[in-house]
């Protein structure tokens, strides 16, 4: 009896083993050369609701609001990303343009007062060591001056190389445009053509998995919404506290930023406590400081139950998840890891599916 237990173990172990490797290996290397077309499915089946009510209201033809919807969608996503995307290539430019000049004004100063002070210091303990100091410190003076231009210069290359990669990105842009027309005008026949494909049984449980997706991910977006609030206002606070100067305008910059993994709130608070700091305003550097801490230990607390609580997840569960979802694939893996350990209990609960006890 205990043979055949093992027995059975190695075959579930392996079976979902493969399952799994399979899964990851569409997922990073099969996803991205046919994301377009999913992307186009994706938005396509979003626009179907909205096609169908405008056709039964005006009493139009249902392809020819499908294509009104698509283009109506993709010329609004265009000009606000068109409207961002030269928002933030000036920002940029300017940005890097005034490293240079930044650390000229603010850096230097300071370093070469903090050489001066340890210089000081070492001329009463060794005056032989004076002049060996101060070639060590103009050599690295120097050479700081060197990384910071060339770090100005490598960020422009990284924009010009940005730049030529755009060939790319518009043709797959283009290829979403075409592929989300096609699958809009056709979209029940495409879908009842798959459907048809399956057995009773695995259809039923593909629209079973569908539906699930479809209402955890408006699940997580509300989840991450109540994040991003708490955050906010956690934020707001603490800039009105401190005095800050259109304090709620940039705590909700920060809260929207604050979603990216691995970036979040730091990737914003400590670079700004650091030129802070640079600048000699230690109180201000400290505040924010302290500010990022607070914020960081409170999401940490809240991510997890919130999340999971929506999702029917452990909070551990969900920390391990998003943290190996994040590892594996990127924003992607973050959002993704959850939902498909939520899917797995919601089919383990409803039957169709037997992994957990």
């Amino acid at each position: 009896m205990n043979q055949e237990k093992r027995k059975a173990f190695i075959v579930n172990f392996l079976y979902f083993g493969i399952l799994a490797m399979l899964a990851y290996f569409i997922i990073k290397y099969a996803l991205p050369m046919v994301m377009p077309f999913a992307l186009g499915f994706i938005i396509a089946y979003f626009l179907q609701r909205p096609s169908i009510f405008v056709a039964k209201t005006l009493r139009i033809n249902r392809k020819i609001v499908s294509v009104f919807m698509v283009l109506l969608f993709f010329s609004t996503i265009g000009l606000l990303i068109t409207l961002a995307s030269i928002r933030a290539f000036s920002v940029s430019k300017n940005l890097v343009m005034s490293i240079p000049m930044f650390y000229q004004t603010y850096v230097e100063p300071v370093v070469r007062d903090l050489f001066k002070v340890i210089e000081d210091w070492t001329k009463t303990l060794a005056p032989s060591l004076e002049s060996t100091l101060n070639n060590v410190f103009n050599q690295a003076i120097l050479s700081l001056g060197e990384s910071v231009s060339g770090l100005s210069v490598s960020a422009m290359r990284w924009v010009s190389g940005a730049a030529s990669s755009l060939p790319s990105f518009l043709i797959k842009q283009l290829l979403l445009i075409i592929s989300t027309f096609f699958i809009s005008l056709d979209y029940d026949e495409l879908t009842g053509f798959c459907l048809r494909q399956m057995s009773g049984k695995s259809g039923q449980m593909f629209i079973q998995i569908k539906e699930y997706i479809i209402g955890t991910l408006f699940v997580c977006i509300r989840s991450y919404a109540i994040i991003m609030s708490i955050t906010f206002v956690e934020l707001s606070i603490g800039f009105t506290i401190i005095g800050l100067d259109y304090a709620f305008i940039i705590a909700f910059c920060i809260a929207i930023f604050d979603i990216l993994p691995v970036l979040g709130t730091g990737g914003i608070m400590l670079p700004w406590a650091v030129i802070t700091a640079i600048r000699g305003d230690i109180p201000l550097a400290l505040s924010l400081l302290a500010i990022y801490v607070v914020v960081t230990v409170i999401r940490n607390i809240i991510e997890p139950k919130i999340v999971g609580a929506q999702l029917g997840l452990h909070p551990v569960v969900t920390l391990v998840s998003m943290f190996v979802g994040t590892q594996l694939f990127g924003v992607l893996g973050l959002f993704g890891f959850p939902i498909c350990l939520s899917l797995l209990r919601h089919l383990n609960e409803t039957g169709a599916i037997k992994i957990f006890k």
